[in-house]
């Protein structure tokens, strides 16, 4: 594994960059990391979310379907704490990647909608987004509104009246996209994983796959978290390994990119 930091061993930014530019299939795995620097805070980390509102007591299936009004306390929080958040620059890099025809898609845990404002197309987003509400019982999908994070009963469904909830995927409920998701790891020969641990399935099982079917892994994380079991312990997964803040080490590593494609 090769460690490249913003201040030092920059010697080798220019050959990952020249591998991502002659990769045949390139696709980006990102989690909760890559939108802090828009100001959403990770919903795991201190004073996240979850430490407010106990996943178990509020965000499963279950929960919504005794109790939606305790549900939308959450849903109400979460979205407030999306509205006015904006892309930042290494939502921007990915989106041109794919714009330049180097990146073939984009999975994400996020359900921000970041990545699209940004200009991104392929999005698979594995946990729903945060844009629409779902009717569990006819189907029905809208869009949210600012208004419904303020008022104070739950929002129900035009066409049969049952509660509504946020297109977002519940514990308790199945994940989204997998069948499109395998799709587009097939043949992947270079993944980037972007923000995320990568811990949760499926997200965790995306760049072991990759890896065993030859292709490399680029982890960009403030420190280095994937690995695999080897007789000494854990190995580090990643070929090329970005420490530090996205903001700055996904830019960094774009600006290589298209040095690399003027060659």
């Amino acid at each position: 594994m090769q460690t490249i930091l913003p201040d030092k061993n920059q010697q080798h930014l220019p050959r990952a960059a020249a591998r991502f530019v002659t990769a045949k299939k390139a696709v980006a795995l990102t989690g909760a990391g890559i939108s802090v620097g828009s100001g959403i805070a990770d919903f795991r980390s201190p004073g996240g979310l979850w430490s407010v509102f106990s996943p178990d007591e509020y965000a499963t299936l279950d929960v919504f379907l005794s109790n939606p009004q305790k549900a939308w306390q959450l849903y109400r929080e979460m979205g407030r704490s999306l509205l006015g958040k904006k892309p930042n620059r290494a939502h921007q890099v990915l989106a041109d990647f794919e714009n330049d025809g180097l990146l073939q898609g984009l999975v994400t845990q996020n359900v921000d909608n970041l990545h699209q404002a940004a200009g991104s197309r392929k999005v698979l987003e594995i946990h729903g987004d945060h844009q629409h509400l779902h009717c569990l019982q006819c189907g029905h999908v809208t869009p949210v509104t600012e208004d419904h994070y303020h008022l104070e009963e739950v929002p129900h469904c035009h066409s049969c009246s049952y509660p509504y909830k946020p297109n977002v995927v519940l514990f308790g409920e199945s994940v989204r996209s997998l069948h499109h998701i395998e799709e587009l790891l097939t043949n992947c020969d270079l993944l980037l994983v972007i923000g995320t641990s990568a811990q949760v399935y499926p997200a965790a099982g995306l760049p072991e796959l990759v890896k065993q079917q030859g292709g490399l892994i680029y982890e960009f994380n403030q420190e280095q978290a994937l690995s695999v079991p080897g007789s000494r312990g854990s190995l580090p997964l990643p070929d090329f390994f970005f420490q530090g803040d996205l903001a700055i080490t996904l830019p960094m590593f774009g600006e290589a990119v298209r040095n690399a494609t003027k060659r």
